[in-house]
């Protein structure tokens, strides 16, 4: 997930992707499996090589099989037992691993028939990925609201806390989206980061910012500007001081890699400039004493629907302590 709550390309791609079969299963979607084998094997020996279903035997998947929750991207039940085709979607239910809880609520901000917005605290993330499937902001909501068809609208990184919108409707859900594809709404953030003066006038960071899979850090490259940021330090009083960050892009860790170029790195950052030790060893997870200081403040936008200008503020803070 991005800082600046806009997704990437890749992101948007899967975005487009086709709806599952089966139904949603407490607030969690079904998984999606794509086959990678040929006909060499079976598909269920390619659903068993699959890194997704690590832990799954044989006995599993005839189980899930037999009660019909294994199904192509047509509803229709898998024969486990037929030759693979490559590059095949395949839809089930994977047993969910145990998950460290975030000790922290997940506020509503407000709420009416189309969209609610909710104050995300800082280890949530906003939808499952990975490891983090139930201890999600979207799972949450889902299971509180008792409603399968909550969606976000766009997305905060799982370290960074503050606002964030989802639609309760599938007929508005694309207006919403399109407000943070189109960059129509605005986004304030707010830092804590080691105080310089010469940040008291507003500086503005234009570089190139590419991430690749599976590095943890996304880096400054050469080539054309993909990532802007507004940095001005609000508060300059003691050691650190409150930034107030004004991003135009939307690219993976845009505003933590700002801030971390212009010398002043976001407080209890565990990635930049340097990747923590305790990161490193166990990148799922995160020392809960030690939230990033870096809050998503304010979300403001004229809505796609009614006309009216929506202003939504986070109750949440970047101090210290």
């Amino acid at each position: 997930m991005n800082d600046a709550g806009r997704p990437d390309r890749a992101r948007r791609r899967r975005g487009r992707a086709r709806q599952s079969p089966l139904p949603i299963r407490d607030g969690v979607d079904a998984t999606r499996v794509v086959l990678r084998s040929g006909p060499e094997v079976t598909v269920g020996q390619a659903l068993l090589a699959a890194p997704s279903l690590a832990g799954l035997t044989t006995e599993d998947l005839r189980r899930r099989s037999a009660a019909g929750e294994i199904v192509d991207a047509d509803g229709r039940p898998a024969d486990l037992d037929s030759p693979s085709r490559p590059n095949i979607s395949l839809y089930l239910y994977r047993d969910l691993d145990d998950e460290v809880p975030v000790p922290f609520d997940l506020p509503v901000l407000y709420r009416d028939e189309n969209i609610v917005v909710v104050d995300k605290p800082h280890f949530l993330a906003t939808m499952p990925r990975g490891r983090h499937v139930t201890e999600t902001a979207l799972v949450r909501l889902r299971r509180e609201l008792g409603s399968d068809i909550v969606s976000p609208a766009h997305r905060l990184d799982r370290l960074t806390a503050g606002v964030l919108l989802f639609t309760l409707r599938p007929e508005v859900r694309a207006a919403y989206q399109h407000l943070f594809a189109a960059r129509t709404a605005r986004k304030e953030y707010l830092a804590l980061a080691p105080a310089d003066e010469a940040l008291a006038t507003s500086v503005t960071v234009r570089d190139r910012i590419e991430k690749t899979a599976g590095d943890l850090r996304a880096l400054v490259v050469d080539g054309p500007v993909n990532a802007i940021s507004d940095i001005t330090l609000v508060d300059g009083a003691g050691h650190h001081g409150v930034y107030r960050l004004v991003p135009h892009t939307g690219r993976t860790h845009q505003l933590r890699l700002h801030m971390a170029s212009l010398g002043v790195p976001i407080v209890d950052d565990p990635l930049y400039p340097d990747v923590r030790p305790d990161l490193a060893a166990r990148p799922d997870h995160g020392d809960f004493s030690r939230p990033l200081r870096l809050l998503a403040r304010v979300l403001e936008f004229t809505d796609p629907l009614t006309g009216e200008h929506r202003r939504f503020e986070s109750m949440r803070t970047v101090s210290e302590g």
